[in-house]
């Protein structure tokens, strides 16, 4: 949706992923769009070359986030959420729903009213 106004559309995928869970690494965003690796983790070190991003090492890991310090951070997620609203919806909201951790063993699936 945004890739003829970005240039990519894997930077859109990190762009597009990052708004909507807040940080993730290059595996991560492109196990998500059933996407080559290598060109969403290219995208991602432009992004941070230009600031728009920075990361952080977890573990072995190499996470990336939005840069507090870009100036225009604010509009560009603005621009990013507006056009997550027309993604389709099971991808939009495979992306908000941001659970990273399993469950635990004990907690009780939550049942829907249809059951």
């Amino acid at each position: 949706m945004l890739e003829d106004v970005l240039g990519n559309v894997n930077k859109e995928r990190v762009l597009v992923y990052l708004t909507a869970r807040g940080d993730g690494y290059p595996s991560e965003i492109a196990d998500f769009f059933n996407a080559p690796a290598t060109p969403i983790q290219v995208q991602a070190e432009k992004l941070e070359t230009a600031g728009v991003l920075y990361s952080r090492l977890v573990g072995r890991s190499r996470v990336y986030s939005f840069n507090p310090r870009c100036v225009y951070v604010k509009e560009l997620k603005a621009l990013i959420t507006r056009a997550l609203e027309f993604y389709p919806e099971d991808i939009s909201t495979a992306l908000l729903n941001n659970r990273r951790r399993p469950r635990k063993p004990e907690k009780p699936l939550k049942r829907s009213i249809s059951d």
